[in-house]
C-alpha cells in the first residue's frame, strides 16, 4: 500500500482484488470507535475518491464483530470537551456526506456487532452484505439522545419509516437476516460467507463500466442529499443531548449492564 493512506494509521488497508481497496475496521472493544478512528473513518472516503487505483473500495470488520460504535472514552470526553464534541459533530456530518458523495462504489461486510460510526458508513455503502445472524443496533435513545448519526437521512427510505420509527424509537437488535427482510441491507448471507460475497459484489463492480456506475450512484445519492435538512436537524438534537442527563444515565446502566432509569426532562 502506497503513502497514500498514511493518513490514516488507524485503519488497515489491503488490495484482495485488482482495482479494489479493502478497509477494516480493527481495534479494542469490537473494534469500537476511538476519537482518532472516528477522524479518520470520516475522511478516508475522500482519498478513496480521488485514488487512480481503486475502483471499488470494501469496508468490514476484523475479529468477532464490524464494529461496536463510538467508544465510552470518545463520548465521555465529549460530555466535558466542548471543542471536541463540536469536532465530533462536523466528522460526523462529514461521514455521511463523504460516504454518499464518494464516486467509488463502496460495498460493506457486516458480521456480529455493527452499532453507531461503524453502522452509519455500512449502511449508507453502494451494496451492504450482512451475516445472517449480525446484530445491527442503532442504540441512541438507549443511550439517552435522538438518533442522529445516519438514521434520519436514510433508514425511512431504506425501510419504511413504519420500521424505521419501530427501530429507532426502541433500539430493538435486527438480525442480518431480519435487516435483509424489511429492505435494510441489501443482502443477507451465511455468517462464513459475509466476507467473501462482499469481494465478488466488488469484483463484479470493478470490473463494470466505471463511469456508468459512478453516475448511477451519484444521482441515486440525491436520495439522500434530499433529506439533508432532516439529517442536520437529528444531528442537532444528538449533539444538544450529549448535553443532557439522560446521557449520563445511559452511559451508567451500559456500565452497569442494567436497564436505563431515565429521569430527563420531558417537556421540549
Amino acid at each position: 500500500m502506497t503513502d497514500r493512506y498514511a493518513d490514516f494509521p488507524d485503519l488497515t488497508f489491503d488490495r484482495p482484488a485488482d482495482r479494489v481497496l479493502r478497509i477494516t475496521l480493527g481495534g479494542p472493544g469490537l473494534n469500537a470507535v476511538s476519537p482518532a478512528v472516528h477522524r479518520q473513518l470520516a475522511d478516508v472516503w475522500l482519498t478513496v475518491d480521488r485514488d487512480p487505483d481503486t475502483n471499488v473500495a470494501v469496508l468490514q470488520g476484523a475479529g468477532k464483530a464490524f464494529s461496536a460504535g463510538g467508544s465510552f472514552d470518545l463520548i465521555e470526553t465529549m460530555i466535558e470537551d466542548y471543542a471536541l464534541r463540536t469536532r465530533v459533530l462536523r466528522e460526523a456530518r462529514d461521514l455521511v456526506f463523504n460516504v454518499i458523495n464518494c464516486s467509488k462504489p463502496i460495498v460493506s461486510a457486516m458480521h456480529g456487532a455493527a452499532v453507531g460510526a461503524g453502522l452509519v458508513a455500512g449502511l449508507l455503502a453502494d451494496v451492504s452484505v450482512v451475516a445472517r445472524t449480525a446484530r445491527i443496533i442503532d442504540g441512541h435513545t438507549r443511550l439517552g439522545v435522538a438518533a442522529g448519526d445516519h438514521a434520519a437521512i436514510c433508514w425511512p427510505l431504506l425501510c419504511g419509516m413504519a420500521k424505521a420509527k419501530f427501530y429507532l424509537l426502541t433500539c430493538d437488535t435486527l438480525t442480518g437476516e431480519e435487516a435483509e427482510r424489511i429492505g435494510l441491507v441489501s443482502l443477507c448471507v451465511d455468517d462464513d460467507e459475509v466476507h467473501d460475497r462482499a469481494l465478488e459484489v466488488a469484483v463484479q463492480l470493478s470490473g463494470g463500466a466505471q463511469q456508468a456506475i459512478r453516475f448511477t450512484k451519484h444521482t441515486l445519492n440525491h436520495w439522500y442529499r434530499a433529506q439533508s435538512a432532516i439529517f442536520d436537524a437529528s444531528l442537532a438534537y444528538e449533539f444538544y443531548g450529549f448535553g443532557g442527563p439522560d446521557l449520563l444515565e445511559g452511559l451508567a446502566s451500559h456500565a452497569e449492564k442494567r436497564a436505563p432509569d431515565f429521569t430527563g426532562p420531558t417537556s421540549e
